[in-house]
């Protein structure tokens, strides 16, 4: 399979439960461990090949809009929300002019993750199958989960295929914020504003909808206890990557 080339960025959310960190700054330009949430999700893009990016804009959008020109790894290309958020469906949408029709990548802004297994984004793309999917969704377990308190999102059966957790109390693995799609699922979607779960629940009825399991850690940096905690475990990573490469 042909790999991807194209990734969207979600990076138009509002960051509310980040404040006081956005009220001048957008979510994607808080800053973990001395980078800014955004760059760190598209230094892994570009590391498995991503040559370009649709990035969906909305509050501070001019900052974000500067931050990106100094990206000169990657081809940007602004997806303007400013009017009206559109959430992460209509944001896709809105976008799908700029997506082109090969499988793309979908990531969010708020995840940072270890990968002990290799690359993440790899297995993504390595596992893709157009025939039996529309969707492969990149899953943490819940055990492996920093800053994430939710019941969690989906069963993952052993053929790969997802089953949501519906009405049961909880689930084992949690959707972490990064997913490989066919855009041309988009075509049918409408345009208002309005979220992707429900197009998931179609597509896992239908069989479409599977999933791959991380084996790291997954950081979700949803707020500044997250954030701090995320900060923490980075920064106990790099002591260890030093105590093996002997420094000091």
């Amino acid at each position: 399979m042909k790999r991807p080339v194209t990734a969207m960025v979600l990076a138009a959310g509002l960051g509310t439960r980040l404040r006081p960190l956005t009220l001048e700054r957008p979510k994607a330009l808080v800053s973990v461990a001395g980078r800014a949430l955004i760059d760190h999700m598209l230094d892994r893009l570009a590391a498995a090949g991503i040559t370009r990016v649709v990035v969906n804009v909305h509050a501070h959008a001019d900052q974000l809009e500067a931050h990106l020109a100094g990206r000169g790894d990657l081809e940007v290309t602004i997806s303007d929300e400013r009017g009206a958020l559109l959430e992460t469906g209509g944001g896709l949408k809105a976008a799908r002019p700029h997506l082109g029709d090969d499988p793309i990548l979908v990531a969010n802004i708020d995840s940072i993750w270890t990968e002990p297994d290799g690359p993440l984004i790899d297995r993504l793309i390595e596992t893709w199958d157009g025939s039996r999917m529309d969707d492969l969704l990149t899953l943490a377990p819940l055990e492996n989960s920093l800053g994430f308190d939710g019941p969690g999102d989906f069963f993952h059966r052993p053929d790969g295929g997802l089953a949501p957790r519906g009405e049961a109390p909880r689930a084992p693995h949690a959707y972490m914020g990064l997913h490989m799609m066919n855009p041309a699922v988009i075509d049918g979607w409408p345009a208002s504003a309005h979220g992707i779960f429900p197009h998931w629940l179609g597509m896992a009825r239908a069989g479409r909808l599977h999933g791959v399991v991380m084996g790291g850690m997954w950081m979700h940096v949803g707020d500044p206890a997250a954030l701090a905690a995320a900060e923490a475990r980075l920064a106990e990573l790099r002591l260890t990557e030093r105590r093996r490469a002997g420094a000091p």
